[in-house]
């Protein structure tokens, strides 16, 4: 029977961590027997990596793909317990700890290309064999030189049109005005807009599409250390929306959505790594058609340090 019976890593539950906040928890250790010597510690380990195939000498006959990546370590801090006469009983013995993150670090992230991840690991050792781990993931939340002035400025106005033929000899017109209160927002927060349609067709449009997309530029290098970039968009988000607008005739949506609670935040290149962009897309599609008519929408993502240390999903 093994001495440990198990390692636990007891932490608020459903939590995002802004960067520069408190990692508070406990680590609780429960033995079948009496333990000599023990070392229990616990990790705070944050990092990122990215990874993707890329072509050279496309138009050559020796054409080839040669792997390109990255990698960054953004915090890595270590508590090792003060054990009281180097001997634990059976039972279960708690050790708190206290981490601090770093006051600029990237959210967490996860796509086809990389990660940044952050997690904790707890350990018992006994002369560096290792009794017993135990690893818990932390969600954290980036911050930005953004106040919470700035979240109130920027109104936002984005026109798109198309001209449409539905017969041999007639046309018409099909346009949009999307509007925003303002550009910039936080995770988590609600997003509300406006889309003015004008139908100057014979089609009955049914339905308004709008997508959140994520635009990822990433950072590599191949091994002989080229600095190359790499670009991929995800969708975040998807709603569509019953419009019912008849031929010649004007309507107006009001949308809302609610972000993520966890985003990177827009700026340039965040981290040695990767930087992200935001882009809200709404389509119109016309029925019997192919044509579509699309409104790009570019919004900012921002957190502030003078949010509450921690938030609680719902």
């Amino acid at each position: 029977m093994s001495v440990v019976k198990s390692l636990d890593l007891v932490l608020p539950k459903d939590t995002v961590y802004l960067a520069g906040s408190n990692v508070d928890g406990q680590v609780v250790l429960t033995l079948n027997s009496t333990l000599v010597d023990p070392i229990v510690r616990v990790e705070l380990v944050g990092r990122g990596y990215v990874e993707w195939n890329e072509e050279i000498g496309p138009q050559k006959d020796y054409s080839r793909d040669i792997l390109c990546n990255n990698e960054a370590e953004y915090v890595r801090k270590t508590k090792t317990f003060q054990i009281k006469d180097n001997w634990l009983s059976a039972g279960s013995h708690t050790f708190d700890f206290h981490f601090n993150l770093p006051p600029r670090l990237p959210s967490t992230f996860t796509s086809k290309i990389g990660h940044v991840s952050y997690f904790l690991q707890a350990a018992c050792l006994v002369q560096d064999h290792i009794l017993a781990k135990k690893r818990e993931t932390l969600l954290v939340q980036g911050v930005s030189e953004f106040r919470r002035r700035n979240l109130e400025k920027n109104p936002l106005l984005v026109e798109a049109e198309k001209k449409v033929s539905y017969s041999c000899c007639r046309q018409g017109w099909v346009m949009m005005q999307v509007q925003m209160d303002k550009d910039t927002f936080m995770p988590g927060e609600k997003v509300v807009f406006t889309t003015a349609i004008q139908n100057r067709t014979n089609k009955f449009i049914k339905t308004v599409v709008f997508a959140l997309y994520a635009h990822v530029q990433y950072q590599g290098f191949t091994p002989t250390a080229e600095r190359r970039l790499h670009s991929d968009s995800s969708e975040l988000l998807r709603q569509v929306t019953n419009a019912q607008i008849r031929s010649f005739a004007n309507t107006t949506v009001v949308s809302t959505f609610n972000l993520p609670l966890v985003l990177s935040v827009t700026t340039g290149l965040q981290d040695e790594i990767m930087s992200t962009s935001y882009e809200l897309v709404i389509t119109l599609h016309l029925p019997y058609s192919l044509t579509t008519v699309k409104a790009h929408v570019p919004i900012n993502i921002t957190s502030a340090q003078e949010e509450q240390a921690t938030r609680a999903t719902p």
